[in-house]
């Protein structure tokens, strides 16, 4: 491909990235991505999926079962104090790790005719209608079109100086892979003072911990091991995981200043999907599934502009907006509801203690955060 004449190019290769160049690709445009690490990598993820968008991994000529994924359908919560509730998933969902699905879709985005780059971004302009995207190893490519795609933080946030990035988020992930026993049909989640930890299998029969807690709570402590010791290890359910499973990873991964505050669907002309957009608390389990929605939308429509069925790159901007608003706007204001409630150590039990009297708001709450199948 001549990357002199891109009609798109995206910045970060995480699943929206990847989704978004592969459906790109498929409608005959020239896409480029740009994603600063290799594949596969491991990230700091709770690797659980919503069923939503099966139809539409299934347009893009990827089914998650083929490499080993986790059919998923019951959901499990506890308190730090031990109380448990068990409901079945209104729609489902799969485990699978994210070092084995991007890794999937970036060889499938590469079959479709997707020119990948390895570098960093370091500046994006827009002019004369174009993008000129400016990168670390000193290249410069020009498109009609950019998405950010580039996930909870980065340079190009300070770059563009964007609202969220002005104040420090308390929130830090931890992340390990562990061998044992655990249902492969189900989702945990398991309350502890300050924090929580999502539970699945994923594919190699390897279980995903994923947990995030406020920082102030972990700094107390001198490292991740007396930490959770010390807090994690109260709820029982976590203590037996950890200690009656063997370490795959050699050390935990983790990332620090998560921000759940609200950003633009739309930054200095550039299209933003996923986490670049918007990131649901982690508590609800959907933000892989967000952001391959978000894919399907910016893409759709980005079509439309390039094939001029919309007129004007403000018709577009407004469209990704309205649409991105009205499809996730409630998903992140119950998911923030939720997460605020939780963080309450003294509230939970007596939530635990309702929902298990009324187990029909489970439900309820979970289709709140979730949407329904993806219409290709």
């Amino acid at each position: 491909m001549n990357t002199d004449s891109l009609d798109v190019i995206i910045i970060g290769g995480g699943l929206a990235g990847l989704t978004s160049a592969i459906h790109l690709a498929k409608s005959n445009f020239k896409v480029l991505l740009i994603e600063k690490q290799s594949y596969p990598k491991h990230k700091v993820c709770g690797e659980y999926v919503s069923n939503e968008v099966l139809p539409y991994l299934k347009f893009l000529g990827f089914n998650p079962f083929d490499f080993g994924a986790k059919q998923i359908t019951e959901f499990e919560l506890t308190t730090h104090n031990n109380k448990k509730i068990q409901v079945k998933l209104p729609l489902g969902g799969f485990g699978m790790s994210r070092y084995e699905m991007d890794f999937q879709l970036y060889k499938l985005a590469q079959n479709e005719g997707v020119v990948f780059i390895q570098d960093t971004v370091v500046d994006v302009n827009f002019r004369d209608d174009n993008f000129q995207i400016t990168t670390k190893g000193n290249k410069q490519y020009t498109s009609k079109i950019s998405i950010g795609t580039f996930g909870k933080r980065s340079n190009l946030d300070l770059r563009f100086n964007r609202a969220f990035i002005k104040s420090k988020s308390p929130y830090l992930g931890v992340k390990i892979h562990v061998s044992g026993e655990f249902d492969d049909t189900k989702v945990a989640l398991h309350n502890f003072k300050g924090g929580y930890c999502g539970v699945s299998k994923v594919e190699n029969d390897h279980i995903n911990l994923c947990y995030i807690t406020n920082y102030e709570s972990f700094k107390r402590y001198k490292n991740i091991e007396q930490f959770q010791e010390a807090v994690v290890f109260k709820n029982r359910a976590l203590k037996d995981i950890f200690s009656s499973s063997t370490l795959e990873f050699q050390k935990p991964l983790t990332i620090s200043q998560i921000s759940f505050k609200a950003k633009s669907p739309v930054e200095n002309h550039m299209i933003m999907c996923g986490d670049s957009a918007g990131m649901i608390h982690p508590l609800c389990g959907n933000g892989m599934g967000m952001a391959i929605r978000s894919a399907k939308i910016a893409s759709d429509l980005i079509t439309a502009y390039l094939i001029n069925n919309i007129k004007s790159r403000v018709e577009l901007e407004q469209s990704y907006t309205k649409i991105w608003n009205r499809t996730f706007g409630l998903r992140l204001r119950v998911g923030h509801i939720i997460a605020y409630l939780f963080r309450q150590d003294w509230l939970t039990p007596k939530l635990l203690v309702l929902l298990r009297k009324l187990p029909f708001l489970v439900p309820q709450i979970i289709r709140m955060t979730h949407g329904k199948p993806i219409k290709i």
